[in-house]
Order: C-alpha cells, then sequence, then structure tokens
C-alpha cells in the first residue's frame, strides 16, 4: 500500500513538473500581461480596500447648463412728441401725465397750425339760441367748443374742433355722437390756430405704454418721433 501512494506522488510531481517548466507555452494564455501592455509603467494592480473606496465615492454631479444669454431689453426712444391740442384739451391731457411724475423730461410747446377741417354745429338764429345750444352741450359733458360771433355767413355757429385731415374731425364726431350730440357735423374750413404739443424725452418701453394707454382718450392727438421747434 505503502509502495502504490509513493508511485502516485511520484507520478503527480511529474505532472506538475511538466506543466510547469517542459511544456510549451499556451499561446492564449497571456503569463506576462505587464510586460506585454502598451506603456506597462502606467498600469498598477488596485487593491481591494482601495477599490471599495471608489465604489463607495458619491458620482461627481452634472456639470450645469449654461444658461441661455437674456434677450436685450428695448432701447429707450429719444423724444416722443404728442399732440396737437387744442387749449383746452392741452390742460386735460397735461393733467394725465401729472402722475407720470415725468419732470424735466416733459416739455411743452406752442405755436399754430392749417386747419382744413372742423366740427360745427350749424349756425343758430340768434345769441340766445346759440347760448341755449352750448348750455345742451355743457349737459353732455362737451366742455371744448366756442360760438362764432364775427360777422359772415358762420355767425352763431358753435365750433366742436378744428383738425388738419379730415380724419381725425370724423373721428372727434363719432366720438361726440357717442356722448349724444346729434346736430354737429364735419366741413372744410381752412384757418389757423393755437395748438400745444407734448415732447417726452427718454422714454423706456414702460413709459411708452402708459403715454399710449393715455393717449387713446385723445382721438385727435398722436404719439410721434419728435419733430424740430423754433
Amino acid at each position: 500500500m505503502r509502495t502504490l501512494f509513493l508511485l502516485l506522488l511520484a507520478a503527480a510531481l511529474g505532472v506538475f513538473a511538466w506543466l510547469r517548466f517542459l511544456a510549451p507555452p499556451d499561446p492564449a494564455i497571456d503569463r506576462q500581461p505587464l510586460t506585454q501592455q502598451i506603456q506597462p509603467e502606467k498600469l498598477r494592480i488596485v487593491p481591494p480596500h482601495e477599490l471599495a473606496k471608489i465604489a463607495a465615492a458619491p458620482a461627481p454631479a452634472p456639470s450645469p447648463r449654461p444658461r441661455p444669454a437674456a434677450p436685450p431689453e428695448p432701447a429707450a426712444i429719444a423724444c416722443l412728441e404728442w399732440g396737437s391740442f387744442s387749449p383746452q384739451d392741452a390742460t386735460r391731457a397735461e393733467q394725465r401725465l401729472e402722475p407720470l411724475a415725468l419732470g424735466a423730461r416733459l416739455a411743452q410747446y406752442r405755436g399754430e397750425e392749417t386747419a382744413g377741417w372742423w366740427v360745427f354745429i350749424p349756425p343758430q338764429a340768434n345769441r340766445a339760441a346759440a347760448q341755449k345750444k352750448a348750455a345742451e352741450l355743457k349737459a353732455l359733458g362737451v366742455d371744448d367748443y366756442f360760438v362764432v360771433q364775427e360777422d359772415g355767413r358762420l355767425r352763431w355757429a358753435l365750433s366742436l374742433g378744428v383738425f388738419r385731415v379730415e380724419d381725425a374731425a370724423r373721428a372727434h364726431l363719432e366720438a361726440l355722437r357717442a356722448k349724444g350730440v346729434r346736430s354737429a357735423q364735419v366741413g372744410q374750413r381752412e384757418t389757423r390756430v393755437p395748438k400745444l404739443w407734448f415732447q417726452a424725452r427718454a422714454v423706456e418701453p414702460a413709459l411708452l405704454a402708459r403715454l399710449q394707454d393715455i393717449a387713446r382718450d385723445f382721438e385727435a392727438a398722436t404719439l410721434h418721433p419728435c419733430t424740430a421747434r423754433n
């Protein structure tokens, strides 16, 4: 029995020696991995405790996405003009502008304008009839008018506004009709009339929106870039 055990041991040692030292190398087995790598000096075996630290480390936070650039704000308008106004309408417009507190940014200009159209009530029979018609206008909330007293075919007519263009005159007529004025009409009348204009400087978008809202109540006046004034 002992002899058999020794023979088996010798055979096992012989097989081991053959495989370890005498057998030709298997081309599928890389017995020297480090020496056969590209730049092997940069490779190292990571110990198990370092692998555990790497696995436990939190993942890096993603890089924040760059915010899109804010669109540029519209530039302020250097100078905006609002007009023209009759003296009566200019007073009302100035009152509407007061809450904006424009201070030195607001200027007012006076001048004359050639009016080719007017809104009027035809001549009344006499002064008393004209004054009665004026009282009716006041009762309807119409204060911007005057009675024509010069001699001629238009004496005792009531002028409700003069305008440079027909469209502005007709727009004013529609506004009067909305208040209940029924006898007014539009006609041509070439005359020079006193007018006023407002100019606002450094008008940023927010102020422009407020001015446009106020201007809707003054159908005969427009907002436009400033024109030269003497």
